[in-house]
């Protein structure tokens, strides 16, 4: 298994950094918008970005199913692609740098393997099940924070805020009291890589879908984090409700931000 993981994050890096190139060739350049909801936005490098990722996966991959944010697939428990041609379109469109391509592998629930390449930052990061993670090419390592009151988080909002607890304030607000500070990326590949690299010590959040996080759900577990649910249990990528950490602040972090009482089974060892 750790061979075809590694040949498929070493695929998955190859093409999302093709895409990420792709996309600095539209950085700053205010493209045309469109709304798939009121702030759910989307455009021409979207699309472009997303022909690229399905052209070379179905090429080099024939055999692997693709699910693309734009182009839509079916969710199976097959080994599969879950692909972001432009994980934070928002900040993309205003010309912010916080903006990935996400390529993650999953099967049976599990992520497998992921590749995250953030062109404007100049970063990207992969890892596999069973093998190590790496950003820009060196190892990297979840953080060894062990209290919550020395905790940097990530966490993310929804499209659609108007009903609690999917809004996610009030999490945000329990959590603002309790830790040192929360950041708030706009790119959830992107936060699952901070953790997965030690710069964030956790990161929550609500309604993602199963293509902004299994190549990072897999990227963290390659460094030897943790992702769960909210509730504690084995994550449930495809329902994009998931908290993840360096293990040693997972269960606080249910305390602060989840949805039961404390006693979690750990996931994804």
């Amino acid at each position: 298994m750790a061979t075809q993981t590694r040949d498929l994050t070493d695929i998955a890096l190859s093409v999302a950094k093709e895409a990420g190139a792709l996309l600095l060739g539209g950085f700053r350049s205010r493209p045309t918008v469109e709304r798939k909801a009121p702030v759910d936005l989307v455009t021409e490098w979207d699309r472009k970005s997303e022909a690229l990722i399905v052209e070379r996966l179905g090429r080099l991959t024939p055999a692997i199913p693709i699910v693309a944010e734009e182009g839509g697939g079916k969710i199976t428990d097959d080994l599969t692609w879950y692909c972001d041609p432009l994980d934070g379109t928002t900040n993309f469109v205003h010309g912010h740098p916080f903006f990935a391509v996400s390529i993650g592998a999953m099967q049976q629930g599990h992520p497998i393997a992921g590749a995250v390449v953030a062109p404007a930052l100049g970063w990207f990061w992969s890892g596999s099940r069973g093998d190590v993670a790496k950003r820009n090419g060196d190892l990297c390592r979840v953080s060894d924070t062990v209290q919550p009151g020395d905790a940097l988080l990530g966490t993310g909002f929804p499209p659609n805020r108007e009903l609690a607890p999917h809004n996610n304030f009030d999490a945000y607000v329990a959590a603002k009291r309790r830790v040192r500070g929360i950041r708030r990326c706009g790119s959830a590949s992107i936060d699952l890589c901070f953790v997965a690299d030690g710069t964030y010590d956790g990161y929550w959040e609500r309604a993602l879908h199963a293509w902004d996080v299994v190549a990072g759900a897999a990227i963290v577990l390659a460094a030897g984090g943790q992702v769960t649910a909210l509730d504690g249990g084995p994550a449930r990528l495809a329902q994009g409700h998931l908290i993840a950490s360096n293990r040693l602040l997972h269960g606080a972090l249910l305390d602060l931000v989840g949805e039961s009482p404390v006693q979690y089974p750990s996931a994804y060892r």
